[in-house]
């Protein structure tokens, strides 16, 4: 078998209402996705993770390095597209570029094969996952807690057992806003909480100490992802589980992150931090350090169905052991256009619980008449 053809699909939708992290409004939700085309008939689809149109660039600029290559050689085409760009993007967009190449091709692999991703990355351990549900980021409201407030109520309401909570929107306003939540959750419901890294380690010690007492399952991206003395720091000063990694990129970035001991919650995004092949080696990696490992996700149909797959081949948190502490699927909740609308059988949630597709490769179909919908 061989590759004959390769394209990026850029892909954009208006949101009803702007949404606010701590960095920035958003009015619109964007995606990028991989097609990779055989001889055999047999196409992968990818996704990549960052700013589109320039992981679009990325991939469009190393297809010809693809063509008449065998796409079951993944970790082969993974070292030869790396190597070729090491002098030039050994993290970032390059990474993110190639991390949808490589979703792409294990997509055809399983498909190939006749099975599902999973158990070709090691077989499935379980076939589904408690998630969590990601919101709760800015509107534009006149009582802006009490609309968080009624967001987070309304994931229990759904069957969530955890929720995520944005801040680093300033100390105080933070402080009172995760007391609210707490609130409207109730104390069964885990809590965590996700700053952008929109603070220095004296900031997010602060505000760790104000919020410590509300039962706070971890402190996302306290600092930014280059001070990893801010994370150490951090993570000495306080009881609260400090998690990141949504911005490091291949088993080489988290190595330092593990050795140093910044982290006790690696988040590789699959679609950002170099695809299956290479998170697969990350999550090899955390075990071995003792961290636990969750990935971030962020994206369409496709990020979702990768993450689970490779959940699906990963350890328990903990060693064996009657009540083993499993890990998490993120969930995202917010509003997105996209996510779903290019699956013709969307991944949905039954009071919390999401299932690993069990179709060959990712186990998904695209539905080419939604790509066409959100072209940009």
């Amino acid at each position: 078998m061989k590759i004959t053809g390769a394209r990026t699909h850029i892909l954009e939708a208006t949101l009803s209402q702007p949404l606010a992290s701590s960095r920035a409004w958003y009015d619109k939700r964007t995606a990028m996705l991989v097609e990779i085309e055989t001889d055999q008939g047999i196409v992968g689809w990818g996704e990549c993770y960052g700013p589109a149109r320039i992981t679009a660039a990325v991939v469009d600029s190393v297809v010809p390095w693809l063509i008449g290559q065998d796409p079951l050689r993944t970790d082969y085409l993974w070292r030869t597209i790396y190597a070729g760009l090491r002098d030039h993007g050994q993290k970032g967009v390059v990474i993110q570029g190639l991390s949808g190449i490589d979703i792409a091709l294990w997509d055809i692999k399983g498909k190939y094969f006749g099975v599902p991703v999973r158990e070709l990355l090691g077989g499935a351990g379980r076939t589904e996952f408690v998630a969590y549900a990601t919101g709760l980021l800015r509107r534009k409201a006149d009582d802006p807690n009490r609309s968080l407030a009624e967001e987070a109520a309304g994931y229990v309401a759904e069957g969530f057992s955890a929720v995520k909570l944005k801040v680093g929107f300033g100390l105080e306003e933070d402080a009172a806003t995760t007391r609210i939540i707490r609130k409207a959750i109730g104390p069964s419901t885990m809590l965590m909480v996700d700053a952008n890294h929109a603070y220095d380690c004296v900031a997010a010690i602060h505000l760790g100490r104000m919020i410590e007492d509300h039962d706070i399952c971890w402190f996302e991206e306290p600092v930014p992802p280059e001070d990893v003395a801010g994370y150490r720091a951090v993570r000495a000063a306080l009881s609260i589980p400090i998690a990141g990694g949504e911005c490091e990129f291949t088993r080489f970035g988290f190595r330092d992150l593990f050795v140093s001991r910044a982290l006790d919650i690696a988040q590789p995004d699959t679609c950002g931090a170099g695809g299956l092949s290479e998170c697969k080696k990350i999550a090899d990696m955390a075990e071995a350090f003792g961290v636990r490992y969750n990935p971030h996700v962020w994206g369409t149909g496709i990020a979702i169905a990768a993450s689970l797959h490779l959940l699906g081949v990963l350890p328990s948190h903990t060693p064996p052991s009657l009540r083993p502490i499993e890990p998490m699927l993120e969930f995202d909740r917010t509003e997105h256009p996209i996510r779903q609308a290019i699956l013709a059988e969307p991944i949905e949630h039954t009071r919390g619980i999401v299932r690993v597709p069990d179709g060959p490769g990712l186990g998904i179909e695209v539905d080419r008449k939604a790509l066409a919908r959100f072209a940009a």
